[in-house]
């Protein structure tokens, strides 16, 4: 009688050790992978944060619309319109 009760014992220590054993690989696995994750964040190139833009003066927006008007109206060509926007836009 004595072994009929053992052995519910042994089988219910077997099943919570292989669940402690397995919890724990686990655990261990995911903070292999929280490890790795930091690192790989150190080693990634950071972009920079892109530069402010600068505000367009009113005199620049004024320029910009008569040349719109201008090549809207077919006085200048697409080439010199381009040219000419980035004229107006680089000396802002």
């Amino acid at each position: 009688m004595f072994m009929r009760r053992r052995r519910p014992l042994l089988r219910a220590a077997m099943v919570g050790g292989a669940g402690y054993y397995a919890g724990k690989r686990i655990q261990e696995g995911r903070e292999e992978d929280a490890y790795r994750d930091a690192r790989l964040d150190e080693l990634e190139p950071h972009e920079a944060a892109p530069a402010p833009a600068r505000g367009i003066s009113d005199s620049s927006i004024e320029q910009l619309q008569k040349l719109g008007q201008l090549h809207d109206q077919g006085v200048l060509t697409d080439a010199e319109f381009e040219a000419q926007k980035q004229k107006a836009l680089q000396g802002v």
